[in-house]
């Protein structure tokens, strides 16, 4: 298999940290306990504790390296988490799929803006009614603001679940958390 960036930094185990602590809070509170397509999951930082909320996931990651790591551990801990390679923009959300989940996937720095608005589109379309879609960005005006633009312009109805930001220590930084639903 071909070898990407990441997987050198997946070298070293939990690599990323800890999920943000909002990410947690905000899983734990919501009434579904769906399953969860975790886009860009790396070695599980997120997958695995929703696995242990109850909720099925599939991680989907372009690094076979992260996979590897993340089907090992949900083996270990016999949780409902699969890892699977694959190329997260073009990756189907299929009607099975109840909330999408990109944590730190979206920049939208100039020279990647088409392509991550192009991605995000394909994800609301995609969506099926009544799915929730759950993004982490760090925070910064303009990315939200680029976010919610995208969102905005969609031809379909959202109700707003959460928007609001969580402090994750391990990076001195805050992120910006939004997830909405769509209209049925």
């Amino acid at each position: 298999m071909k070898k990407v960036a990441y997987d050198s930094y997946y070298e070293e185990e939990n690599y990323f940290g800890n999920p943000y602590p909002g990410l947690v809070a905000f899983f734990t509170n919501i009434e579904i306990r769906g399953t969860v397509l975790d886009l860009g999951c790396g070695q599980g930082r997120d997958a695995l504790p929703l696995g242990n909320l109850g909720y099925k996931v599939i991680g989907v990651d372009h690094s076979s390296v992260g996979i590897e790591q993340l089907n090992q551990q949900a083996k270990l801990q016999k949780l409902p988490v699969e890892g699977r390679v694959g190329n997260v923009c073009d990756y189907p959300i299929s009607a099975e799929i109840d909330i999408v989940l990109l944590d730190s996937m979206l920049h939208f720095y100039k020279n990647d803006l088409a392509k991550e608005t192009q991605f995000v589109e394909k994800i609301l379309t995609e969506l099926k009614g009544g799915g929730i879609f759950v993004n982490c960005l760090l925070k910064g005006q303009q990315r939200e603001d680029t976010l919610k633009h995208i969102i905005e312009k969609s031809p379909f109805e959202w109700d707003i679940l959460l928007d609001d930001y969580t402090e994750y220590k391990e990076a001195n930084a805050e992120f910006h958390l939004f997830a909405i639903k769509k209209r049925s």
